[in-house]
């Protein structure tokens, strides 16, 4: 398992300074003991309750890539305090990352009331993506009706001669992405639409894409 181990303090006091030393070495040999490649080992000095922090950013970048499985902190407080540990704890776990922590000695449990929260924002996210998603729809359907055709606006259609490349409306991507959607959801919603994709065709046809317009922008 490859891990991301995250060490914060909230002050530059020679006290909280020597805890930031102990948080990297107890979980650096927590990660030994449990055979855990370390990707990055990532230090702040900055307050749990400010989610603008270049170190959560950094560690987000590398889960949003793939470089990285798993996050391992001292406890959950050290992620973040109040309504910035809820939101980071929401982010990860729409990323499928699995946080760890060394007071749990394992998978970091949450108390009652933190896990309720975050039930309770991701079914008002979910109610969320299925109405936007539904004013998509409702949208192409509508567009279709007028003789709209998606078919008519493919890019790309001359890449990977040789064999056939599903059909779906690359504008559409492009357009989801801009609104925040993962390439999950945007899958998703191309599905509700009739385009039969996965979230890997999505991303490597919007990946295309935009090597394309780099390329013209170049040119």
């Amino acid at each position: 398992m490859n891990v991301i181990i995250y060490c914060r303090v909230s002050t530059e006091k020679e006290a909280q300074v020597t805890s930031l030393e102990r948080q990297e070495a107890e979980l650096t040999a927590m990660a030994a003991q449990e055979g855990m490649e370390i990707i990055r080992i990532i230090k702040e000095k900055e307050s749990g309750y400010d989610i603008e922090r270049e170190g959560v950013f950094e560690m987000l970048d590398l889960f949003s890539s793939g470089e990285a499985d798993a996050l391992l902190v001292q406890d959950e407080t050290r992620l973040g305090r109040g309504n910035t540990k809820i939101a980071l704890f929401h982010q990860l776990q729409k990323s499928g990352v699995k946080v760890l922590s060394l007071t749990d000695q394992g998978e970091l449990q949450l108390s009652e009331s933190d896990s309720m929260v975050l039930q309770i924002v991701g079914i008002v996210e979910e109610y969320q993506r299925k109405i936007h998603n539904l004013k998509i729809r409702r949208g192409m359907k509508k567009a279709m009706e007028q003789g709209y055709n998606p078919g008519e606006n493919l890019s790309n259609q001359h890449l990977a001669p040789g064999r056939e490349r599903k059909a779906f409306p690359i504008e559409e991507v492009v357009r989801l992405r801009k609104n925040n959607l993962t390439f999950e959801e945007v899958a998703a919603t191309l599905r509700g639409l009739g385009y039969d994709v996965s979230r890997a065709t999505v991303h490597r046809r919007y990946k295309e894409y935009a090597s394309l317009e780099k390329d013209a922008d170049k040119s």
